[in-house]
C-alpha cells in the first residue's frame, strides 16, 4: 500500500470535542481549535490544568474521536494515520514491560507488524544507539533510571519511523537536572530525525527551549488563544538558557497564559500558523 502525507504535519479545522454530549454531565473538553502544524516543526501545548491539551493530543492520536471539525494528520483523518502508524507516542510514564529487556521493549511495535527477529533487533538497537542506551540493551526497566527509561520509550515510540512524535507530558515526572538533560536529548534526536513533534507541557520554559512555536491554551473549554514564535533558532545549548531572547519568549508565553495583549515581540495571531 503506498502512503502518500501532506506538507502539514497537522492540520485542525473548527474541532470540539464533547464528552457525555446531551447529558447532564456534558464537558465541553475543546471548542472551534484551528491549528496547522508544519513538516519538521515543534509544537508545544500550553495552558492551565484541565484546558484539554491532552485531549487534543489524543484527538491527533485518534484515542478519541472528535465531535466536531475536521482533522488532518499528513493528510489523513487519525484513524489512517493510525492504521499506517505515521505517528509515535510517548506518555508521562514510560509505560514499558518490566519482564521484557530494553531492546525487546523497542523491538514490540516491530514485533506487532511481523518484522523478521534479526531485522527488529537490528532496528531496535539502532535506535538505542540513538538514545545512548545501546549499552543497556538486555537490562530490564527495572534497571534504568527514570530518565533513561523515558529514552528507551522514545526509541519505542520511533521504531516504525513514523514522521510525526507526539508527547504528552513526557519530562513530568522528572527532577529538575534529569528534565533539561532530557530536553537536550530530544533536541538532539528531533535534529538527527527530522520528525514533526507536539509536545505537551505545563512548564513554560520547558516550551520556550524546545519549541518553534508555542500553543496557548485557555481554561476549559480548551481554545487556541495565542501562539508565540520562539526566535532562538536551531542550535540550542546550556548557553540558550541565559539568552535575552530566551527570557523575552518566556515572558511573551508568561503573559499570553495571563491573558495580556502584546507582550514581548510581535506574536503571530491565532490563526495564522
Amino acid at each position: 500500500m503506498t502512503i502518500t502525507t501532506s506538507n502539514l504535519a497537522v492540520e485542525a479545522t473548527g474541532v470540539w470535542k464533547v464528552f457525555n454530549e446531551g447529558q447532564a454531565n456534558e464537558v465541553t473538553a475543546l471548542q472551534d481549535v484551528n491549528l496547522s502544524v508544519d513538516t519538521g516543526e515543534f509544537i508545544s501545548l500550553i495552558g492551565p490544568s484541565g484546558c484539554g491539551k491532552s485531549t487534543l493530543l489524543r484527538v491527533i492520536a485518534d484515542l478519541t474521536e472528535a465531535t466536531r471539525g475536521e482533522m488532518k494528520v499528513a493528510g489523513h483523518t487519525p484513524h489512517e494515520a493510525r492504521e499506517q502508524q505515521l505517528y509515535g507516542m510517548a506518555f508521562q510514564q514510560a509505560a514499558l514491560f518490566e519482564w521484557r529487556t530494553v531492546r525487546r521493549n523497542v523491538e514490540l511495535p516491530l514485533e506487532l507488524q511481523g518484522w523478521d527477529k534479526d531485522k527488529r533487533k537490528d532496528r531496535a538497537m539502532e535506535l538505542l544507539d540513538m538514545v545512548q542506551l545501546a549499552d543497556f540493551a538486555e537490562h530490564r526497566p527495572w534497571e534504568l533510571s527514570g530518565g533513561m527509561q523515558q529514552r528507551v520509550a522514545i526509541a519505542r515510540s520511533l521504531a516504525v519511523d513514523p514522521t510525526i512524535l507526539l508527547m504528552d507530558e513526557p519530562f513530568g515526572a522528572l527532577d529538575e537536572m534529569t528534565r533539561e538533560r532530557m530536553q537536550n536529548e530530544l533536541l538532539r534526536i528531533r535534529k538527527e530525525t527530522g520528525k514533526s513533534i507536539i509536545f505537551v507541557t505545563h512548564s513554560i520554559p520547558e516550551a520556550v527551549y524546545l519549541s518553534d512555536r508555542v500553543v496557548v491554551m485557555s481554561p476549559r473549554p480548551g481554545r487556541i488563544t495565542d501562539i508565540v514564535p520562539v526566535p532562538l533558532g536551531d542550535a540550542r545549548d546550556e548557553d540558550t538558557r541565559e539568552a535575552d531572547e530566551f527570557f523575552d519568549a518566556v515572558t511573551a508565553v508568561r503573559e499570553a497564559l495571563r491573558g495580556h495583549v502584546g507582550g514581548a515581540g510581535a506574536r503571530a495571531k491565532v490563526g495564522e500558523v
